[in-house]
């Protein structure tokens, strides 16, 4: 499970004397339970992709708690990144390493043994059909490619958390379904998965609950067809405008 409360963050904008904080993250919250897909959906800009880092460990926030699976302390901030799985919508791969060493190589920093590591990949070969690709190199690939090679490379570990910026940014239709399949596969084992997106049609097909995030802020959470309710809307795309950008206009 992950637990968000409070979190802030701001950055420095320019330099010298025209030097200013922006705001990214002003108050968002929010809890995902096992079992379950959690989205944060937003425009882009609301502040999603920084709260991921923050939770992944990449930035530090201002102020608010991180709790992954009961545990917030900077002592045990080790052992919290250690049940989670990040897939970040940059997806480096090192291009020169085939599929297999790429995987390979997080195993051996997340501290995997040598037998270890050959069983988990085999599992993640099967589970993602990776089977045509896992022993070519990177470079050259393409993104539903890229993108299946970087979720095993994220779930190596076997993390009972993973959290996915953007997973769906520059992928085609059978790319996208591909990724929903893993994602219901990983689900139906317990799982706690969070995605953050702006795509309303990604939420509809997946998510269980929905927090939305305007200006930095959480501003409605429910279900699809909560949310739907509570904006007084047949249309979840109306829903959403009608929730984060209250008095505009379709």
């Amino acid at each position: 499970m992950i637990r968000v409360s409070g979190l802030q963050k701001s950055f420095v904008s320019g330099k010298g004397k025209s030097a200013r904080q922006v705001l990214a993250v002003a108050d968002v919250s929010f809890t995902a339970e096992d079992g379950l897909i959690t989205g944060l959906l937003g425009p882009n800009g609301a502040g999603k992709t920084t709260t991921m880092r923050m939770i992944a460990g990449l930035i530090q926030q201002d102020a608010g708690t991180i709790e992954i699976d009961g545990m917030s302390s900077a002592q045990e901030r080790h052992r919290m990144l250690s049940r989670l799985g990040v897939l970040s919508d940059a997806r480096g791969l090192y291009t020169r390493f085939t599929a297999r060493e790429n995987i390979a190589y997080y195993a051996e920093l997340h501290g995997l043994g040598k037998s270890a590591i050959e069983a988990r990949i085999e599992t993640l070969v099967d589970m993602l059909d990776l089977g045509t690709i896992i022993d070519r190199r990177t470079e050259g690939f393409s993104q539903g490619e890229r993108m299946k090679t970087s979720l095993a490379r994220a779930l190596v570990h076997d993390p009972q958390n993973l959290i996915l910026d953007e997973p769906t940014n520059g992928l085609d239709v059978l790319a996208t379904r591909a990724l929903r399949g893993a994602l219901r596969t990983l689900k139906a084992q317990g799982k706690c998965i969070v995605i953050s997106t702006h795509i309303m049609q990604e939420v509809e097909r997946l998510c269980d609950t929905v927090f939305v995030v305007a200006q930095g802020r959480v501003v409605a959470h429910d279900t699809v067809d909560g949310l739907k309710r509570s904006a007084s809307q047949t249309d979840f795309e109306e829903a959403f405008v009608t929730l984060a950008f209250p008095g505009a206009t379709s």
